[in-house]
């Protein structure tokens, strides 16, 4: 039975790759970028400004939620959702963690 090896690697790189496998999508990418533009809650159908269906937005949506980077508040039938600031931040330093521990110099070469 095949299973995910995650637990086999360090705790810090586990979280990191839920935050990158969150961001692995267009779609994702574009829903942070109008809320981040928004600076507010957006109450109403963000698939109005996407090229998507209301199902499959709402799809992105869970993911970006389920990851922590975005948050959602039920008003009556509809939902606000937001940016969750801290999360970003985090996402931020955990990224730039990444990329200095990879960082390679003008000499890398490959071959």
């Amino acid at each position: 039975m095949a299973y995910a090896k995650t637990g086999l690697f360090d705790p810090k790189l586990n979280s990191t790759a839920v935050l990158f496998k969150a961001l692995a999508h267009p779609a994702r990418l574009a829903i942070l970028q109008y809320l981040a533009e928004a600076k507010v809650c957006i109450t109403g159908d963000i698939s109005d400004e996407l090229p998507l269906s209301r199902t499959t937005v709402n799809q992105h949506l869970k993911e970006l939620k389920n990851a922590g980077l975005i948050q959602g508040h039920v008003d009556g039938v509809k939902v606000n959702y937001c940016l969750n600031p801290e999360k970003i931040k985090e996402f931020e330093k955990a990224a730039n963690c990444f990329i200095k521990k990879i960082n390679v110099d003008n000499d890398y070469q490959c071959g």
